[in-house]
């Protein structure tokens, strides 16, 4: 991964931004903390990702997330949540490809992406859990959510591949930077 090291403002982007990637792989996965602890540990990160408490309070660092802690987000801990989320991305590829392959065939008919079973399932599971632990956007819809939620998608099957922590990374500090700008 790139040696850059973020702004405290990218650094909040950030946190954002991986809280959702983790969220669309738990949701097309079905992966939970347990999953994301045993990755943290087989990548030498337990000193990071200690426990479930741990990795609760940094997720809750999002700035997306209900009732957010105020536990800050460092640069390492981000590295280490990049690095588990390539780590379970590449563990699951197989289903990642299906699903964009799912999704680049409804895209070329025509049809629309939550018709295709794994597609209709994964977004579901995701506008679920967003619902649920996002500040303020219950009342967000299905529709409203499925264009973010397919992004992911797509970033997970990138993420899933040969240097997807560091085009993860890269991916990252690019939007913050535009975020921070915009």
């Amino acid at each position: 991964m790139s040696g850059v090291s973020p702004t405290p403002q990218q650094l909040h982007n950030i946190k954002a931004h991986l809280d959702l990637v983790l969220l669309a792989l738990e949701a097309l996965t079905g992966l939970g903390s347990e999953a994301m602890l045993a990755a943290a540990e087989s990548l030498q990160l337990s000193e990071l990702l200690s426990d479930r408490v741990n990795l609760w309070r940094l997720r809750q660092a999002s700035p997306l997330r209900k009732g957010q802690g105020r536990k800050k987000l460092d640069v390492d801990e981000a590295r280490a949540l990049v690095l588990v989320s390539c780590h379970l991305a590449a563990q699951h590829r197989d289903t990642i490809r299906q699903a964009v392959g799912r999704l680049e065939q409804a895209l070329e008919q025509g049809h629309p992406p939550h018709r295709a079973a794994i597609l209709g399932n994964y977004l579901d599971a995701f506008t679920n859990a967003y619902q649920e632990r996002m500040e303020g956007d219950q009342s967000s819809t299905p529709d409203q959510l499925g264009p973010l939620a397919l992004k992911l998608l797509v970033d997970l099957l990138f993420c899933s591949g040969q240097g997807g922590s560091r085009k993860l990374w890269g991916t990252l500090l690019d939007r913050s930077m535009l975020e921070q700008q915009g």
